[in-house]
């Protein structure tokens, strides 16, 4: 445990900077969206594509494995949204609360950090995680979070909006064109790939900072905003649910399959349900905030997991690894 720690700990310990850093303003918050968008668009996209390129197709193309992440994505987006909803808590809160507890921190956080702990084969699982999720639970709570108006036009539109988000959204295209690499055996021009490499060794120290400052600045911009004061029951179950709930979910189903005689990898398995005992997606926040639910709930659900799960990710590691 104690190994597992010592790896863990920096990537959090720079969560926690970000979140000092913009909590005392030492990071304007106005400057938080540029940090963001550098890791969104260029860093990061580069880490991915990096990623596929070397990584062996059949690790990036498992269907199986996709199938059975998606399955307890669309489980767990039902089960959030049947408890949360309430007179206080209706479809779009209980929508993008759903989100935060299937959708995990892997671009930001999990490809890295599972990098680090098992070595650089533990990246096409990961990534198959992030696919699932960009593609399907954001554009399926999306398009629930438009129900409160009772308008079928408006949940439509909200889809299509979704799906026009994941078309600009720079990560997937990363990781097909990685595939595509990989598939084709392409050599890069060496100052390209030189770039490439650069910009990727970045992604990781970028992002884990820039997460505490999206979280610090959630909480300042839901501070500010007019709603009843928040119950603990609208949102430490959620954060519950996100740490606990999810990894178990997709560990029984995935490894339920197996004994079944479904031929999973069971490295890739591991790593998947690794994926999903990270903690919520930071970006969700924004997403709520655009469509606007209540970024005080969200918010709190993301800070929870995401100092909870300093310990229950890294005890999952030690119990799994």
């Amino acid at each position: 445990m104690l190994n597992v720690l010592t790896v863990t700990f920096p990537f959090f310990a720079l969560v926690l900077a970000g979140y000092i850093a913009a909590r005392r303003r030492w990071l304007p918050l106005e400057s938080i969206s540029g940090l963001n968008g550098f890791v969104l668009y260029f860093a990061l996209p580069c880490m991915l594509y990096r990623f596929g390129a070397t990584t062996p197709l059949a690790r990036l193309l498992d269907f199986k494995l996709f199938a059975v992440y998606l399955l307890c994505a669309l489980l767990m987006v039902a089960l959030v949204v049947r408890t949360s909803l309430n007179t206080r808590v209706r479809w779009n809160d209980a929508a993008f609360g759903a989100l935060v507890a299937a959708f995990p921190n892997t671009g930001f956080m999990g490809v890295p950090l599972l990098v680090a702990l098992f070595g650089a084969k533990a990246a096409g699982p990961a990534m198959l995680t992030i696919v699932v999720d960009l593609l399907f639970t954001s554009s399926l709570c999306i398009a629930l979070s438009r129900l409160d108006g009772a308008d079928e036009h408006g949940a439509s539109k909200a889809a299509r909006r979704a799906l026009r988000g994941v078309a600009v959204n720079p990560m997937p295209w990363a990781i097909v064109l990685g595939v595509l690499t990989s598939a084709t055996q392409l050599q890069l021009p060496q100052p390209l790939n030189q770039t490439i490499g650069m910009l990727a060794d970045a992604a990781s120290p970028v992002a884990l900072f820039t997460i505490g400052a999206v979280l610090a600045r959630s909480q300042a911009v839901a501070a500010h905003g007019h709603h009843a004061p928040l119950l603990l029951r609208d949102y430490l179950p959620v954060a519950l649910f996100k740490l606990i709930l999810h990894p178990l979910l997709v560990a029984a189903v995935g490894f339920g399959a197996i004994a079944l005689g479904v031929p999973l990898d069971h490295f890739a398995l591991t790593m998947v349900v690794l994926a999903a005992a990270l903690p919520s997606a930071s970006n969700v926040s924004l997403l709520a905030e655009r469509f606007g639910a209540d970024t005080g709930r969200i918010a709190r659900i993301i800070l929870i997991s995401t100092a909870a799960a300093f310990f229950t990710f890294s005890g999952a590691v030690a119990w799994l690894g």
